[in-house]
């Protein structure tokens, strides 16, 4: 071949190559060096039952395009694959489907890799501008796979028949056509999917997903704010924040449920707060606090603090309609599984509520000598300010400048589920429901010695040190710029 000709051989490929690439926008997708990591966590996950909670623009609806498509297409990186795969993607109109799902499936659908489309209406070789039926999809294994499009205001019947291997839900869905699509997964132990911004406050979402009170251990779901999206700018995410109202930017920034106030601890991050449970040191065990309860849950959790101060929530005991031999057996069990250190006399100590010093319907004894006859010793001199406690824990959970004082191990449901759970109602008081574990969370917090607030008094030679060493770095910093500028910048 002459050099002529393969010159223009090589560019063709070349060009052939350049195609492909800009067809496959989802060659693209998490691949380069900045990458969404959440977007990848949710991936990632095994569950069968996903959601993402985010605010607008969080990246969340991009996650379940791709996890769709990959699906379909037999490809997907972190899951099993099938051949033929069958699977809904759910809106809340067929407008809203045209605008948003049905537009991501086909921004990240190489069109190479489309078999056929189906209208509901509009043309199918201009498919964005009309609404989607239906997109068969050639899968890697040979055969076809196939995405159906559906919308909730369709109703619950247009949902019953076929067996699905998956379903995505892009925003929330009533609640009857979320079981009716639980129904459609039974047959193929398929997966389900849901993208949303909580906007409509205290839903069946809430109970069902976020808070999981059924604790279904299929279930799993993680939050996406502005700030976890490596793609919007800072001046963006500044000018958007401006705009929203409290309740607004709880919702459309962080993905967090808003009830009336909003929530007390609006500063708890469960992807922050919440850790793997791991061997504590036994020099790092502090101490047990208690919330007492008999037809109502006793709540009880073990903290340890390590040499910077930080606590560590490591166990829970959280039970209902038990008497105290069993409650004081089931803390004296966990303490041994821990190696919880006991007083001369064998006892394991532990804060209380002061009203465990009150007596029991049989006036024979209270319930803090109760637990003292069963080895427990439990001091109730506790501090009970509802609004200095909240204050308090508030400042352990926030995040700023790493400044986060407090974990809690994953194990301690019914005190996260709280924590998620716990509102502002009306007076600016927290609503009166499920706060047995926040109640003893701050009375061991309150225990803890207030942070002490040294101020320092810089003699003259100290200002002129930090003075000096200011003007230092300016110079290092001009120094260093200059020679990027020369050398065109670090390779």
């Amino acid at each position: 071949m002459q050099d002529s000709n393969l010159l223009l051989y090589l560019q063709q490929i070349e060009a052939e190559i350049l195609r492909r690439r800009s067809a496959n926008k989802l060659s693209g997708y998490n691949s380069g060096q900045i990458k969404h990591l959440k977007q990848i966590e949710f991936h990632k996950c095994t569950k069968r039952n996903r959601w993402v909670f985010g605010g607008n623009r969080s990246g969340k609806t991009e996650c379940g395009a791709v996890e769709a498509i990959w699906l379909a297409r037999g490809n997907h990186p972190y899951k099993e694959n099938i051949k033929n795969a069958n699977g809904w993607v759910i809106s809340l109109s067929q407008q809203v489907q045209r605008d948003v799902a049905q537009s991501k499936i086909l921004y990240y659908l190489n069109p190479d890799w489309i078999a056929d489309i189906v209208m509901s209406s509009g043309r199918k070789d201009s498919p964005a501008g009309g609404v989607i039926d239906h997109i068969l999809i050639k899968n890697v294994f040979g055969g076809i796979s196939r995405i159906g499009f559906k919308s909730c205001d369709q109703g619950r019947e247009k949902f019953q028949g076929t067996s699905q291997d998956f379903v995505w839900f892009d925003e929330e869905p009533p609640y009857d056509i979320y079981l009716e699509c639980r129904m459609r997964l039974l047959d193929s132990s398929g997966q389900m999917f849901g993208t949303m911004t909580p906007l409509k406050g205290l839903t069946w979402v809430y109970n069902e997903i976020y808070i999981n009170q059924k604790q279904d251990p299929n279930v799993w779901h993680i939050t996406m704010e502005w700030a976890d999206n490596p793609y919007l700018c800072k001046n963006e995410i500044n000018e958007l924040t401006g705009t929203l109202s409290g309740a607004e930017l709880e919702s459309r920034r962080y993905g967090r449920f808003t009830f009336n106030g909003g929530l007390v601890y609006s500063e708890f991050d469960e992807n922050v707060h919440v850790i793997e449970p791991f061997d504590v040191p036994v020099e790092w065990y502090d101490n047990i606090s208690i919330d007492p309860g008999l037809h109502n849950p006793l709540s009880a959790h073990w903290y340890a603090v390590d040499y910077d101060g930080v606590v560590y929530v490591i166990a829970e005991h959280y039970e209902a309609g038990k008497n105290i031999p069993y409650h004081a057996e089931k803390i004296k069990q966990i303490s041994d599984r821990l190696g919880w250190p006991r007083d001369s006399r064998g006892q394991i100590r532990a804060l209380i509520d002061s009203a465990a010093n009150q007596r029991t319907l049989s006036g024979e004894r209270s319930v803090a000598e109760l637990f003292f006859e069963q080895g427990i010793s439990v001091n109730s001199s506790v501090v009970k300010s509802l609004f200095s406690g909240i204050s308090r824990v508030k400042s352990y959970l926030k995040s700023a400048n790493d400044s986060t004082k407090i974990y809690i191990f994953k194990n301690c449901v019914n005190l996260i589920n709280e924590i998620k759970g716990y509102f502002w109602g009306e007076q600016d008081a927290p609503v009166k429901k499920d706060d047995h574990a926040l109640d003893e969370l701050r009375y061991y917090i309150m225990s803890r010695p207030e942070p002490t607030r040294q101020v320092q008094i810089k003699s003259e030679v100290t200002k002129d040190k930090e003075r000096l060493a200011r003007q230092l770095k300016a110079q290092r910093a001009t120094e260093c710029n200059t020679h990027l500028r020369q050398t065109g910048g670090a390779k």
